[in-house]
């Protein structure tokens, strides 16, 4: 999220905008976009709808929930519901028509599209 912070100005040179959606709840996101000084909107996406449709969401197995409950980890209070769903780390770069230009989606959350890819997208 900060290297794509970085590259905001590019981005807003060449008329898009930059968003983030998190199944987190308007709270934690927001807490979210304060505590890593992100000047670019992060929306909810309760109930993971929106991730639902890209197809991007997981469920955890009972194994790693408790896994994550021992290390004081509760995923039902950031994302605001019971379902112990996340949705994969995604990046898209939508046209004004609607169509996806280029995507990037990668389970493990570390990979991510790398900015320089979002930036000759938008060319």
């Amino acid at each position: 999220m900060r290297a794509y912070q970085k590259i905001l100005p590019e981005i807003l040179a060449r008329g898009a905008s930059l968003m983030a959606i998190s199944p987190q709840s308007p709270d934690k996101s927001q807490a979210t976009l304060l505590k890593n000084f992100l000047q670019y909107e992060v929306l909810s996406d309760l109930g993971n709808v929106v991730a639902r449709r890209y197809g991007l969401v997981y469920r955890f197995p009972g194994w790693v929930r408790e896994l994550y409950i021992s290390l004081g980890v509760n995923l039902p209070e950031y994302n605001a519901d019971e379902s112990w769903e996340l949705p994969m780390a995604g990046t898209f770069v939508i046209g004004v028509d609607g169509r996806i230009v280029t995507g990037y989606a990668d389970s493990d959350p570390r990979n991510r599209l790398e900015p320089q890819a979002i930036l000759d997208a938008l060319r």
